[in-house]
């Protein structure tokens, strides 16, 4: 269909709203493809919509009403596309954590290996084509040194933690009093959002080629348990 059923929005202007908040919602072509679809639940996620894919007259309201505010930045759009993405019990290993393990690293084999560096790779790669990347990227301590240095945490930010004498890394979407809601791979096996206790972040980083934040930190009421060990 090219325009939004029951709507006066056509599905080219729905696409345009998406991209201009920060949604990938695939080429602007007025198709309302599986792109699209992704898109449009991404967006009802985050706004605490029904997660219907559709463009519905509540989706379509509230992306009018939040018209004002700062879009999300590309690469945690992109990241929220992966959003359930799991490993495979057994000895097979999800094609897709391979391929952006392998793009780091040719020894990358199977899953079981620690990707939540890949994963965080893949997305600022994908969406920002002149970013410097770390050399090791499957390190996650190798982050603290990308981008820039945050004050505080951005929605957005890249976040690394210490876990033992390892670490993990995510994106900043997200915090209560004492925790922070990071959206990463690697956690419980997959990509998910969790929550990570404020004592083990290590660094807050920012693409050098991205403008700067459009807007600080995010309170988050978020249900969940605190995170002890992403793997």
């Amino acid at each position: 269909p090219t325009r939004c059923e029951g709507t006066p929005m056509t599905v080219l202007e729905l696409q345009r709203a998406l991209q201009q908040r920060g949604f990938a919602p695939g080429p602007l072509d007025g198709i309302f493809g599986r792109l699209t679809r992704a898109a449009v639940l991404a967006f009802q996620a985050r706004e605490g919509l029904a997660g219907t894919g559709l463009a519905v007259a509540a989706t379509l309201a509230r992306l009018s009403a939040t018209s004002e505010l700062p879009a999300e930045p590309v690469w945690l759009a992109e990241a929220r596309r992966w959003m359930g993405l799991s490993e495979i019990v057994g000895p097979r290993s999800n094609a897709t954590i391979l391929r952006w393990g392998q793009a780091i690293a040719k020894w990358y084999r199977d899953d079981d290996t620690p990707w939540c560096g890949a994963f965080v790779h893949a997305q600022i790669a994908a969406t920002l084509p002149d970013e410097p990347l770390p050399a090791n990227a499957l390190w996650a301590r190798g982050w603290t040194q990308f981008g820039v240095g945050l004050a505080t945490p951005a929605l957005g930010a890249i976040l690394v933690f210490s876990r033992g004498t390892g670490g993990h890394v995510g994106f900043y979407v997200g915090e209560d009093a004492k925790r922070l809601r990071v959206l990463g791979g690697n956690q419980s096996n997959a990509v998910t959002e969790t929550w990570i206790a404020k004592g083990r972040l290590l660094a807050a980083r920012w693409p050098k080629t991205a403008p700067a934040p459009a807007r600080g930190r995010v309170a988050s009421a978020a249900t969940g348990r605190l995170s002890l060990n992403e793997a």
